[in-house]
């Protein structure tokens, strides 16, 4: 063999042991030898890049709960404008202070909106202006129940024309129908992410009896159509309200029927029971996980006696919180206020109140009035004090 080719074969021989050389090193920058006191040899590999861990979804909405819309003659008459239409703007304006703050807004329409082409009427058979609805729409609420002991007071013409006026509403309703079907349809609506319904129900109506084959005008409860009614809707949404037009009228103190009627709700999954009827305020408490307004008194009314103008506006605070595909519900910071209906003598310039807006002279010891009906609300536990809506 010549020197030029030895020196070729060399040559060959000290780059292919450069590119060992080079593979080696790259094989170590990945693979670390390690040799430990006991002489034992280790390999240890580079973990790959961590994988990112899933993250609950938190979603939320507030709710904001008032009481009865119960329209005397007094109360629209002084709603009247010069043009002979209504207007409760003023009347109602006070609750700007704190519905801005909630996504979920109720009440319970107690008296009819049959309007005025039936002819406008007061207790004890009630049908009222449509305006009133305009102003709770313009206000925001978006829940209303419609089942009460007065839903007949004016028969099926005045439910029907109330059910046409609240179709073109932006609010969901609940308790009165215009057929079978509409009844049996569940309404669904979502707000945040979270899906929620309403369903409403009254223990009569004054004697007077619902059309033979037209139950559906109004719900009257059993045990048996509260069960099958929530167990249609229950799997359908994240939180279920039920109001519950119950107990007696004028006394602070729920009934042995009211708690029974809680209890079952309760055990039937509701999340928010919304009581009314007693035109009074009433305590607020846990059963379980479940909320429980047993009444949120009056809103608006002609009602003599502070106690009947005393009424309850309600929060909580929804979460639901979705992880790996389940999602769960929460209620938290239950709280609530009391407002005040203001008239003067003869039953004129009614204006719902604050307490704080109220002067001495339109009641007297304001604030022992506030802790006295505070003090039922709070001694349900729910809500240990007032304010903060």
């Amino acid at each position: 063999m010549n020197q030029k080719q030895t020196m070729k074969n060399l040559m060959r021989t000290v780059i292919a042991l450069l590119i060992l050389v080079g593979t080696l090193l790259m094989v170590l920058a990945v693979i670390t030898l390690q040799k430990p006191k006991n002489g034992e040899v280790q390999v240890a590999v580079t973990p790959p890049a961590a994988t990112p861990q899933p993250t609950p979804v938190v979603e939320k909405a507030e709710l904001i709960m008032a009481g009865d819309a119960l329209l005397h003659g007094a109360v629209y008459t002084d709603a009247k404008t010069a043009e002979g239409n209504y207007d409760f703007t003023e009347m109602m304006s006070t609750l700007n202070r704190v519905l801005d703050h909630y996504d979920l807004k109720y009440y319970n329409q107690e008296t009819i909106l049959g309007g005025t082409e039936l002819g406008l009427s007061t207790y004890p058979c009630f049908n009222s202006p449509q305006e009133f609805g305009d102003t709770m729409m313009d206000l925001g609420f978006n829940l209303v129940s419609l089942a009460n002991n007065h839903t007949l007071d004016r028969g099926e013409q005045a439910i029907l024309n109330s059910l046409d006026y609240w179709s073109n509403q932006n609010a969901l309703t609940a308790g009165s129908y215009s057929s079978f079907d509409d009844r049996e349809e569940l309404r669904v609506r979502e707000i945040n992410g979270i899906r929620y319904t309403l369903l409403s129900y009254t223990y009569g109506t004054n004697g007077i009896p619902v059309p033979e084959g037209k139950e559906y005008l109004v719900n009257v409860y059993t045990d048996e159509m509260l069960a099958e009614d929530i167990a249609k809707a229950r799997g359908e949404v994240d939180v279920l309200m039920v109001a519950m037009h119950w107990g007696e009228e004028y006394t602070h103190e729920p009934t042995a029927e009211q708690r029974r009627l809680a209890q079952l709700l309760a055990d039937l999954g509701v999340d928010i029971i919304i009581g009314s009827h007693p035109h009074v305020v009433q305590p607020i408490e846990w059963i379980d996980d479940t909320l429980c307004i047993y009444s949120l008194g009056n809103l608006i009314s002609a009602q003599d006696g502070t106690f009947k103008r005393v009424g309850l506006l309600a929060g909580v605070t929804i979460t639901k919180t979705t992880f790996e595909g389940q999602s769960h519900i929460q209620l938290s910071a239950p709280r609530a206020d009391l407002v005040y209906t203001q008239y003067t003598p003869g039953y004129h310039q009614f204006k719902l109140k604050f307490f704080d807006e109220i002067e001495e002279s339109e009641l007297k010891d304001v604030w022992g009035v506030y802790d006295q009906y505070g003090k039922i609300v709070t001694d349900g536990g729910a809500v240990s004090q007032l304010g903060g809506l």
